[in-house]
């Protein structure tokens, strides 16, 4: 038998690695519009702020798919939820591919966005509800990593299917070819769902402490298993029949803010932007259409690489430092590319400037803003409370991504500041979300989700007494 504290780790890893395929759609599905948006705007002669809602329309379905996320992870299960999501995944990249006009390109782009929506709350949601706590930055930080190696699978096949063709043809069938690519990774998603457990806390919330407690033993060892069992059923004693309290009846509106505060910030720092208009924004600097997206898929690698970093440096160092130095970073990054967009440099000031930005936003933001928001709620309010952070970081990211074009082409902004003044306007949230971290911020590595409460509210309010004392065992640390 193993060890008390032995967990079996690579089991955890390829559970986690299906469910991050949920990050990897995510990544795919909001990022495959990047190479569309020139075709698609000839196609369908879209306005400025029709171009916008063209790309931003998905985030629509964003906030309503994590909005109700929590209440259908409960009805169904966090693993049923995500097979419903791998289905919405589905018949949005079939149907937006073959739309005939511009009413159902959004309609279908849309059931992208719930599908989105629900797999950006039950995938890190169900991550961090069964990793080990002292893996638990770096298995959740998969869901992160998966969306980056999505969206930069994305702009490959982009740039496969723009390579060698005609403007003409990109905006006849080009764009068509690029939306349903999505439809494999939707089915091997789906497919591959059907091979993990259920999430062991989901169980306990139903009732089948049996099924828990054999997901558990899978996970760690029976000896160990119990207890942590007694543990979540202990964190859960106030939970009621609907398996969770009201947020505002349960004390811990402190954390809730934090979290939705941290979910927020993650986009008006400008990570959309740049994953969604960099083609567009690269095209005039780069000399074509090709070209620019070329250096997307070199953005996109990097990413990858920081986010790989951040992974590695998450569970080590902590969430604070890695948020508080690339906040930094991306403020950096930021103002560089902004002096290269604005004196219109044909060189690479730009590019430098957005790949170390990128850089910086993997290693802090990209990793450690999921796992935070899926770590930081007690049990008996996550569902419901990382519902509304994600809905809050899909609706600020809706905000960045309709109001990016039509700033960028307004035709007074582009004559005093040549495209470069979003990009200030990020740098000053960078420095704002330098200062929330520093100021409202609780370091949580190593901390288990049933001590999380006790560990927030110890500073910001009064922790729920069985949450701080005699309603956990009393003997080996939970499990998660």
């Amino acid at each position: 038998m193993k060890s008390s504290q032995t967990h079996d780790i690579q089991y955890v890893i390829r559970i986690c690695m299906v469910s991050a395929l949920g990050g990897l759609l995510f990544g795919y599905d909001t990022a495959v519009i990047s190479g569309a948006i020139g075709p698609l705007r000839e196609y369908f002669s879209l306005t400025p702020a029709m171009t916008g809602w063209a790309v931003s329309n998905v985030v629509v379905g964003c906030i309503i798919g994590s909005y109700f996320a929590g209440k259908l992870s409960y009805a169904t299960g966090r693993k049923n939820a995500l097979i419903i999501a791998a289905v919405l995944f589905f018949i949005s990249a079939l149907g937006s591919a073959i739309a005939s006009n511009f009413t159902w390109f959004v309609i279908y782009r849309m059931i992208g966005g719930l599908a989105v929506g629900i797999a950006s709350v039950i995938s890190p949601m169900y991550m961090s509800e069964v990793a080990p706590k002292d893996y638990r930055g770096r298995t959740v930080s998969m869901h992160q990593q998966s969306a980056v190696i999505g969206q930069t699978v994305v702009f490959f096949v982009n740039f496969l299917i723009a390579r060698g063709a005609s403007e003409l043809w990109l905006v006849d069938m080009g764009w068509r070819y690029m939306l349903g690519s999505e439809v494999i990774p939707a089915l091997l998603f789906g497919g591959l769902l059907f091979l993990i457990p259920e999430s062991p806390r989901w169980c306990v919330l139903k009732g089948r402490d049996k099924q828990a407690l054999d997901i558990l033993s899978r996970i760690s060892n029976p000896d160990h298993a119990q207890r942590v069992l007694a543990d979540i059923k202990a964190s859960m004693k106030d939970t009621g029949s609907k398996g969770s309290v009201s947020i505002l009846k349960s004390g811990l509106m402190p954390v809730v803010i934090i979290g939705i505060m941290i979910a927020s910030m993650q986009q008006i720092i400008g990570i959309n932007v740049i994953m969604y208009y960099t083609p567009e924004i690269l095209k005039p600097l780069a000399g074509g259409t090709e070209m620019a997206l070329l250096q997307t898929i070199v953005i996109g690698i990097v990413f990858i690489g920081g986010n790989s970093l951040g992974m590695y440096l998450i569970d080590r160092t902590g969430r604070l430092p890695l948020l508080k130095v690339g906040s930094i970073g991306c403020l950096i990054g930021m103002l560089m590319a902004s002096w290269g967009i604005f004196n219109q440099s044909t060189g690479y000031t730009a590019l430098i400037g957005l790949i170390i930005y990128v850089v910086s936003f993997a290693v802090s933001w990209g990793c450690c803003c999921w796992t935070l928001i899926s770590e930081i709620f007690p049990n008996r309010i996550r569902s419901q409370a990382m519902a509304i952070a994600v809905a809050a970081q899909w609706t600020t990211g809706f905000v960045v991504t309709q109001t990016f074009p039509m700033l960028n082409d307004n035709a007074w902004l582009q004559e005093q500041f040549n495209g470069a003044f979003s990009f200030w306007v990020f740098s000053l949230f960078c420095v704002f979300a330098y200062w929330f971290v520093q100021r409202y911020v609780p370091e949580t590595r190593g901390v288990s989700l049933e001590r999380m409460e006790e560990h927030f509210m110890s500073r910001y309010g009064k922790a729920k007494q069985p949450a701080a004392n005699a309603g956990f065992a009393q003997t080996g640390e939970p499990l998660v």
